[in-house]
C-alpha cells in the first residue's frame, strides 16, 4: 500500500540513474531492514536521532509535526533512528507508530528493534527496522537529535531525502523524484 500524494519513485531508478555518481550524495542501506507499518513504500526529508535502548527522544518527536509545509504542499518527513543496531529493547512500539501516523510523518527507519507488530502493521506510514523484540526501552531521557548518525555503516544526515520501497532504502544528499 501506498500514501496518497507520494511523488513517484523507484530505488531501483534511483541507483541506476546516480551509478556513475562518485559523490556520496546516494547512498544505499543495506538489506538488513525488515517492513513494518501499513505503507510499502514513503519518502521524505529526513529527522536524525541517536538513542541506543532510551526511546523517549523518539516518542518526542513522533508526538510533533511530522511534515513540513513546501510552495508545492505538505511533505512529510522520515525519522531515522540511531539504536546502535541494539536488538536488546525495542526503540519503537504501536503507540509511538500511531503517533507517528496521527503527526504526519511518512516513515520511521529504526536501527534496533521495535515491538507490538499487528499495531505497526495498522499505521499509516512506512517503518523498517531490523528485528521485533518485546521488551520495551528505558526511560531516561537519553540521546540527541539533528546529527549525523550511522546506520549499518552509511552516514545519514539531518535534511537528507530517504526513499524506501519494496527494493531497499536509498539517502540522498537532495530530492531525486520526479
Amino acid at each position: 500500500m501506498n500514501a496518497p500524494d507520494l511523488p513517484l519513485f523507484a530505488t531501483c531508478d534511483i541507483c541506476d540513474a546516480f551509478e556513475e555518481d562518485t559523490s556520496g550524495d546516494i547512498r544505499v542501506l543495506p538489506p538488513v531492514f525488515k517492513d513494518f507499518g501499513a505503507l510499502t513504500r514513503f519518502c521524505g526529508p529526513v529527522v536524525t536521532l541517536r538513542c541506543p535502548e532510551d526511546n523517549s527522544r523518539v516518542r518526542e518527536a513522533v508526538n510533533s509535526p511530522g511534515y513540513v509545509d513546501t510552495p508545492t504542499g505538505r511533505v512529510g518527513r522520515v525519522l531515522v533512528v540511531d539504536g546502535a543496531g541494539s536488538l536488546r529493547r525495542a526503540l519503537v512500539g504501536g503507540n509511538l507508530a500511531a503517533a507517528a501516523a496521527r503527526n504526519g510523518w511518512a516513515g520511521i527507519v529504526v536501527d534496533g528493534a521495535v515491538r507490538d507488530v499487528a499495531e505497526l502493521n495498522q499505521a499509516r506510514l512506512g517503518l523498517r527496522a531490523l528485528a521485533l523484540m518485546p521488551m520495551r526501552t528505558a526511560k531516561r531521557g537519553d540521546g540527541q537529535a539533528d546529527l549525523p548518525v550511522q546506520i549499518q555503516g552509511v552516514w545519514v544526515r539531518p535534511g537528507d531525502w530517504l526513499y524506501a520501497d519494496e527494493d531497499g532504502v536509498v539517502v540522498s544528499a537532495r530530492p531525486v523524484h520526479g
